[in-house]
């Protein structure tokens, strides 16, 4: 009787695996097929858009974050698809992570300012490493470009890291942007120097620096006529690099060589009269 039973119950679920497999068998395997395929289309497309990423000269940075979450998405979507060809009900799955992604966008909003920030500044590039800039309140070389900040490193090697937030959204100053920089000048003489013999002083200097640009040309012109001295300003054009030699050695220089031809910078001067009451 006992083996009859048995018989039976193993003969029940044979009957009941065989129309499993009927059942979910062909859906497994298109899922199976699904999921293998559209994996390696994923993969596929990924390296496409690297590809053309790499030709657009993107920053790699910002290449390897959007080639990540590129893949993830679309993996995601794979294995959604998937899930919803097994029978799996994903309606309530999306719903959560819709709420889930809502709720972690609403505790980091400053970050995500900081990642758009970030994709902008390696997308539309304002400045690179190396470059000198100057931005909220900041001036220094550009050590790093991260997704979230940017690395700054002050002239006294002082490290600073700005949130590219802040940063994308604000004034850029770049001062290594462009190849030349004019550099300029105001040297104050006095106002019974001779104007004529102080330019021609200044510019027999200029013309012997050989960093200093013949085209664009040098000027050098009386600009104002101050409390104690007459200003003469000098722009000159040279390339970016040599921009600080040329402003410390030209101002060196002017100062020995008007102190040599006797022409005088004068210093802010105030003339106090004392008036003594007479006893009434």
């Amino acid at each position: 009787m006992e083996e009859m039973v048995n018989t039976d119950d193993m003969s029940k679920y044979m009957d009941m695996a065989i129309e499993m497999t009927m059942s979910y068998g062909p859906r497994l395997i298109l899922a199976i097929i699904v999921l293998i395929v559209g994996l390696w289309i994923v993969n596929r497309v990924v390296a496409l858009m690297g590809k053309g990423m790499e030709k657009s000269n993107t920053e790699p940075t910002l290449a390897r974050f959007l080639g990540n979450l590129v893949s993830i998405g679309l993996k995601a979507l794979v294995l959604i698809s998937v899930a919803g060809m097994i029978g799996i009900q994903t309606t309530s799955f999306i719903a959560i992570l819709g709420a889930a992604g809502l709720a972690v966008g609403l505790a980091l909003q400053g970050s995500l300012a900081n990642f758009a920030g970030g994709v902008l500044v390696l997308l539309f590039k304002p400045y690179k490493v190396g470059d000198y800039v100057e931005a909220q309140g900041i001036g220094g070389t550009v050590k790093e470009i991260q997704i979230f900040n940017t690395i700054i490193n002050t002239p006294d090697n002082k490290r600073i890291i700005v949130p590219n937030g802040a940063i994308s959204n604000g004034i850029i100053t770049n001062y290594s942007a462009e190849p030349t920089r004019r550099v300029d000048f105001v040297f104050g003489i006095g106002y019974g120097d001779d104007i004529a013999k102080a330019k021609d002083v200044i510019k027999g200097l200029v013309e012997k620096d050989e960093r200093i640009f013949d085209d664009p040309a040098f000027q050098i012109v009386v600009s104002n006529l101050g409390d104690s001295s007459v200003d003469i300003t000098v722009r000159v054009w040279a390339n970016a690099s040599d921009y600080w030699g040329i402003k410390f050695d030209l101002t060196e220089r002017v100062k020995l060589a008007f102190d040599e031809a006797g022409i005088s910078i004068p210093f802010p001067q105030r003339d106090v009269h004392l008036y003594q009451e007479s006893a009434g």
